[in-house]
């Protein structure tokens, strides 16, 4: 059974992994189009960060960041660092964390939630998981500027 927790960014085997998502995204785009966070920058107070295991292997990890508001009321978040274990790869990992992220978003409240992908044919498969759960392309958000290289998503909760 696998199940989504809390956890830290800083463990040895989610460090690994995500040290492998970004190995993969400086191989996939340009240094200055790529947004993925490291395993220090995760384990701010403003991210929530969990990991998807099953019998305490490693299957996956998304996070969400809360978006700062002019009014100090935060109503729009982030989702940051969504990967999947290359062995883990086709078993509905993605889709298990992208709902468990929805639901903690839904559970603060939250009006929307943003992301930003590649635009190469790498990031394909994250776009259309997105797409499937109602996110549409939106501007840029947050501190983010136009890119060629990015495609900005939205869903309103």
């Amino acid at each position: 059974m696998i199940s989504i927790d809390v956890d830290s960014p800083t463990r040895a085997d989610v460090h690994q992994l995500l040290s492998e998502h970004l190995a993969d995204m400086y191989a996939t785009s340009p240094t200055e189009s790529v947004h993925a966070l490291d395993h220090s920058a995760l384990s701010v107070p403003s991210i929530t960060f969990w990991t998807a295991r099953e019998d305490g292997g490693l299957l996956g990890c998304g996070a969400l960041k809360l978006l700062d508001s002019p009014a100090g009321i935060v109503r729009h978040a982030e989702i940051k660092s969504m990967r999947t274990a290359a062995s883990a790869r086709g078993r509905g990992v993605a889709t298990l964390m992208l709902r468990h992220i929805l639901d903690d978003a839904r559970g603060r409240n939250l009006e929307r939630v943003y992301l930003e992908t590649g635009t190469e044919d790498y990031f394909a498969p994250a776009r259309r998981l997105y797409a499937r759960h109602d996110f549409t392309e939106c501007p840029p958000f947050a501190a983010y500027a136009p890119d060629p290289n990015s495609v900005f998503m939205e869903l309103r909760l």
